[in-house]
């Protein structure tokens, strides 16, 4: 029986990390199913989702877990159960920079028992004024019984509060 995993990677970035882990996959019959990886700061960072078959998957853990001798930790945990049903939304933010944007924002939908599935941030020059410029975008999962006006009606008072440009649409629903 097939048995799902999620592992945590990080180290110093350099070539061959992803082949290394690729490897060690391949090694115990696992498959690559899902994953997000990114250079931050001279350190790669990943999630990955796969499946094992339980027979290997001890096995896999711990060849996962030895890879921290060749310069990537590695965290391994069991996938969770069953998603939660809600409404896919899409927010999107460009404004000034300044410390404190994420977690406004991120406490008014952790308030509302909004989830936030996926996160990108980064900063760039304005065009003609040069000002350190703050973007995101997030895939949201939100539950049914909170409607996208009201959430919008929050959220855009947030954005007049930080001087930001914000925008909130209906997202499509992944394909399964």
């Amino acid at each position: 029986m097939p048995h799902t995993l999620v592992l945590t990677l990080i180290g110093h970035d350099r070539a061959g990390l992803v082949e290394m882990v690729a490897q060690t996959l391949t090694d115990h019959g696992a498959n690559w199913l899902d994953s997000r990886m990114s250079r931050l700061g001279g350190r790669f960072a990943g999630i990955l989702m796969v499946e094992v078959e339980d027979a290997k998957s001890t096995g896999l853990r711990q060849s996962l877990l030895g890879l921290e001798a060749r310069g990537l930790s590695v965290a391994v945990e069991d996938a969770g159960g069953a998603g939660v049903e809600g409404r896919r939304m899409k927010l999107s933010l460009l404004g000034q920079d300044r410390p404190g944007i994420v977690r406004q924002i991120s406490e008014a939908l952790a308030s509302r028992r909004v989830n936030v599935e996926e996160l990108s941030t980064g900063t760039r020059s304005a065009p003609m004024s040069g000002d350190l410029l703050f973007f995101a975008e997030a895939s949201l999962l939100v539950p049914l019984e909170l409607s996208a006006v009201e959430l919008g009606r929050v959220l855009e008072g947030i954005a007049a509060d930080l001087m930001v440009d914000l925008s909130l649409d209906e997202a499509p629903s992944p394909q399964s």
